[in-house]
This record gives C-alpha cells, sequence and structure tokens, in this order.
C-alpha cells in the first residue's frame, strides 16, 4: 500500500525521523539527543578537578608539615670516631644520616668540632676540608664554604651545607641529627 503525500509531509513536520537512525543530525529537537554536550562537559571537567583537589590536600598538608619544621625528623644517633683518632685541624669522612649520605667531620680545637653533609649544594660534587685554607672545598665549580657555619663563600653555591648535630662523651664523637635549612 502506497502512502499519500500528506502522510509524509506530516510525519516530517511532528518531529519524527522517515527512517531508523544514529545520525545526529536528524534529530536535534529531539530531548535527549544527545547525553553529554559542552555544558555537561565543562560540569564534568568542573567535578574533576574539584576531586583532584581535595585528593592532594593531605599530601600539601605533609608538605606544609615538613616546611614549616612541626615533625622533626629523629635519627639515631651513630659514633662517627674516637677522639684520640682525630687530630686538631683534620677531617674524617662518615656516613649519616642514612649509609648512603655521606658526610665530613672537622676537629678545628680540641672540643670544638663541625659536621656537615658533603654534597655540595651547588650540583651535589663531593665537599673536602682544605687545612691548608682554612675551609671546606668543592672541587667541581670552586665552590667554598665556612668551616664554622658552613654557609657559603665563594664560588657558585648559594645555600650553607646541611649541618650535622653532634655530641661529645665517653671519648667519642657521635652524630646525633642533621639541622633544618635556615633561610
Amino acid at each position: 500500500m502506497e502512502r499519500k503525500p500528506q502522510e509524509r509531509e506530516s510525519k516530517k513536520e511532528s518531529g519524527s525521523v522517515p527512517f531508523p537512525e544514529d545520525n545526529y543530525t536528524h534529530n536535534i529537537r529531539k530531548a535527549g539527543e544527545r547525553k553529554l554536550d559542552r555544558r555537561g562537559f565543562m560540569k564534568m571537567m568542573v567535578g574533576a578537578a574539584g576531586i583532584f583537589a581535595v585528593s592532594t590536600l593531605p599530601w600539601g598538608g605533609l608538605a606544609a608539615k615538613e616546611l614549616a619544621g612541626i615533625g622533626k625528623r629523629r635519627y639515631e644517633p651513630a659514633k662517627i670516631a674516637d677522639l684520640n683518632q682525630i687530630g686538631v685541624g683534620e677531617a674524617v669522612e662518615f656516613a649519616y644520616p642514612g649509609k648512603h649520605d655521606s658526610a665530613l667531620l672537622v676537629r678545628l680545637s680540641d672540643n670544638d668540632f663541625r659536621a656537615y653533609q658533603n654534597a655540595c649544594t651547588h650540583l651535589k660534587c663531593p665537599v673536602f676540608w682544605s687545612k691548608e685554607q682554612g675551609e671546606l672545598v668543592c672541587p667541581c665549580h670552586h665552590g667554598f664554604f665556612d668551616v664554622k657555619t658552613g654557609k657559603p663563600t665563594g664560588g657558585p653555591p648559594q645555600r650553607p651545607l646541611p649541618e650535622i648535630e653532634l655530641k661529645t662523651e665517653q671519648g667519642a664523637v657521635f652524630a646525633t641529627g642533621v639541622k633544618r635549612y635556615e633561610t
């Protein structure tokens, strides 16, 4: 049976599609035509950004705690050397706080000791004690550090060497902690 032209015209006007098709151009005025339009996409992106921001809050709290120095790290005391093994003006290399963290102890006088992590703060080259110059030297880029404060006195380094806290007892020198950078 053949359809009349009037029936075809009335179907077009009612908004129905004359044949089944998944092409979006034929159903623009249909309700629920697209599940994700521009507005829906933007809502989803703002929601995702919000979830990401909230999920990073614990890490931000840990970083703030670390930067503020609220949670001071505790290190196990470690024996560096006996007092009779180190002469005045001499230096001893040791590992602290971990076994791969190289450090340097310098005896300045009978009761004055200084210890620093001996990785240069410029590019992590090893730092050595120069008894002749009376300062710590980084040979890679000619950096120099004051042995009493660890602060740079010449060359490219801008930050002081991390200082290791010391304690002398029972005829030996012990490392007890690492001081924080002071800006």
